[in-house]
């Protein structure tokens, strides 16, 4: 009698540990979806910024073509990108597109000097800034996520279940990133 309530309880603690574990991973999950969410909610503001930007220096530099339509084509590659290292490469070459876009921008001192300019560039460093803080939110539930499916005993339910790992949402090339910073003195 006395084995039979150890093994009931055994069971009743591991049916416990295994329902809790099983929650937990469905809570990442679907933290890891909403910061993603979060992340697409920014990026679909820049992607309305751009034309505004785009319009506003056409105003000043209309024979710069080449370089509106490259902005333009960039802008609707990140638009149609969805998983996180598509959107990455997609939004580094945007970023690439728009660095162009301001060099223009410079050679145009009447542009620089233009309000409207002025308030949509400082828009587009907010939500660059806002992009960050998504990504870097995004990035740690990730990472809090991935450990969980890895980890012992958690991952013999994530294998039960199906839980697959989730991808990190990087921007930049990490071999540029990772070199070290060259200090010149003349």
């Amino acid at each position: 009698m006395m084995l039979l309530l150890i093994i009931l309880g055994l069971i009743i603690v591991l049916t416990a540990v295994f329902i809790g574990i099983y929650n937990k991973l469905i809570r990442f999950r679907n933290t890891v979806k909403s910061s993603w969410s979060d992340i697409d909610v920014q990026l679909k503001k820049r992607y309305d910024l751009v034309p505004n930007l785009v319009e506003t220096v056409k105003g000043y530099a209309a024979h710069e073509k080449t370089v509106f339509e490259k902005v333009t084509v960039a802008r609707s590659m990140a638009m149609q990108s969805t998983s996180p290292a598509d959107k990455a490469k997609a939004e580094n070459i945007l970023g690439e597109t728009l660095k162009s876009l301001f060099a223009v921008a410079e050679a145009y001192p009447e542009l620089k000097a233009n309000a409207n300019f002025m308030q949509l560039q400082t828009q587009l460093q907010e939500l660059e800034n806002n992009i960050e803080y998504a990504r870097r939110y995004y990035n740690a539930v990730v990472r809090d996520y991935n450990i969980m499916i890895e980890s012992v005993p958690s991952n013999i339910v994530a294998s039960m279940f199906k839980f697959k790992q989730e991808e990190f949402f990087e921007l930049g090339e990490p071999e540029v990133e990772r070199k070290p910073v060259k200090v010149s003195f003349p």
